[in-house]
């Protein structure tokens, strides 16, 4: 089993590349012991970052990533969100002690602005520090956010200490390559992304079925390899039983050549000019 590689932040966290989302976790209560036990089995995999969010499933996710979490809260890179309407500097703080609190735990390693809102970036900055001095976060970072946005938050003050931007990245949504990936890069942002597989509407594509008949791979092996083969991306697939966390792991044992590359290029052009940041 190859070993998870490890990104390192502009804050020295390091963390591994591939981690674990909870997005629609918590939504049934008969599949929340699938659920714990399969976050669980991805931290003994590796997987250590979790990321979750109050949004999910309002705030439901956070309790099941709590209960997952039970005993081992120290081997484990922790991620949650701030909803756009809650981000004013004092909603930010609030925010994150419910978070918390659901989650069972006195810090996060890592905060994240849901995606864009009314409130300013310097409201939202000033209470990330306020997090930050008070030990309840390590650091934070935003979501969803394209170039222009990334500009206005370099120029905000304390804008410099973002660390990390979670965006919708994979073999369908390829937009970012042209000019939010080059800009991380440069500023030793890393890119988080979210949906690698495109929540599965891509599994079905002709040549990424090819590729992963040709490996004996599943074709969410294959696209999951492809998001992590660029340096400085993190992924977060969610899976909500064991099997599945088993088979996302394995995905770093697949290598794809320059001819699978090419063909998954012709399935799935790259982008010749800027694109609008797609969402989920």
């Amino acid at each position: 089993m190859q070993p998870i590689p490890l990104i390192t932040l502009r804050n020295g966290a390091q963390v591994p590349a591939l981690g674990q989302g909870t997005w629609n976790m918590g939504e049934s209560a008969a599949a929340a012991g699938a659920e714990v036990r399969a976050l669980q089995a991805g931290i003994d995999l590796g997987m250590t970052l979790i990321d979750t969010a109050e949004m999910y499933a309002d705030g439901q996710s956070e309790r099941i990533v709590g209960r997952a979490l039970a005993g081992r809260r120290e081997q484990v890179y922790l991620v949650s969100k701030v909803l756009p309407h809650n981000a004013s500097e004092r909603g930010t703080i609030a925010a994150c002690e419910a978070s918390l609190k659901r989650l069972g735990t006195d810090h996060l390693d890592l905060y994240l602005l849901h995606w864009r809102g009314s409130h300013p970036l310097a409201a939202t900055i000033a209470g990330m520090e306020t997090l930050m001095a008070q030990g309840k976060i390590g650091g934070w970072g935003v979501s969803n956010l394209d170039t222009d946005d990334m500009d206005e938050l370099a120029d905000a003050p304390g804008g410099e200490q973002v660390l990390c931007n979670q965006v919708l990245y994979n073999l369908s949504r390829r937009g970012i390559e042209y000019d939010l990936l080059p800009q991380a890069a440069q500023s030793h942002i890393a890119v988080m992304a979210y949906s690698p597989i495109e929540q599965g509407r891509i599994l079905k594509q002709p040549a990424l079925k090819a590729i992963a008949q040709r490996h004996g791979v599943t074709p969410a092996q294959v696209a999951l390899a492809w998001v992590l083969r660029r340096p400085g991306v993190i992924a977060i697939p969610k899976a909500a039983d064991v099997a599945h966390v088993q088979a996302n792991r394995a995905c770093l044992d697949l290598h794809l050549n320059e001819n699978d590359l090419s063909e998954l290029d012709a399935a799935f052009p790259p982008p010749r000019r800027k694109q609008p940041l797609a969402m989920l």
